[in-house]
């Protein structure tokens, strides 16, 4: 069942995203920084951790995930580290992240031919 959740909760989330693309005028951008936003202050609140413990990677995998990932990088960092925690612990908790989509960005651009 928790697959299934995974991928009720997954998908509610990015076809919210894809509505708000489709019925206002943010660019992508815009919607990717405001799902980020949204994602760290439902972890702030404490909303966000009863949705991944609900949904797993339904609730980690989407760009509100990335958010909550920075939140809870930041609020461990500074448990052990005071307030250098701060500045920290989000780079911290979501370096594998973004050192996977770096990998594998460059390693698609490298074997595909971008078309002009």
């Amino acid at each position: 069942m928790t697959f299934v959740w995974a991928f009720v909760i997954g998908g509610l989330m990015c076809a919210l995203a894809q509505w708000v693309l489709d019925n206002s005028t943010l660019t992508p951008a815009h919607v990717l920084v405001l799902f980020i936003v949204l994602g760290a202050l439902a972890s702030g609140f404490g909303v966000y951790q009863k949705l991944v413990q609900f949904s797993g990677a339904g609730a980690t995998v989407p760009l509100p995930g990335f958010g909550y990932t920075l939140v809870e990088g930041i609020d461990q960092a500074v448990k052990q580290k005071g307030v250098l925690g701060l500045f920290s612990g989000g780079f911290t908790a979501a370096a594998s992240g973004i050192k996977a989509a770096l990998i594998f960005g460059l390693a698609a651009a490298l074997i595909f031919r971008p078309k002009a």
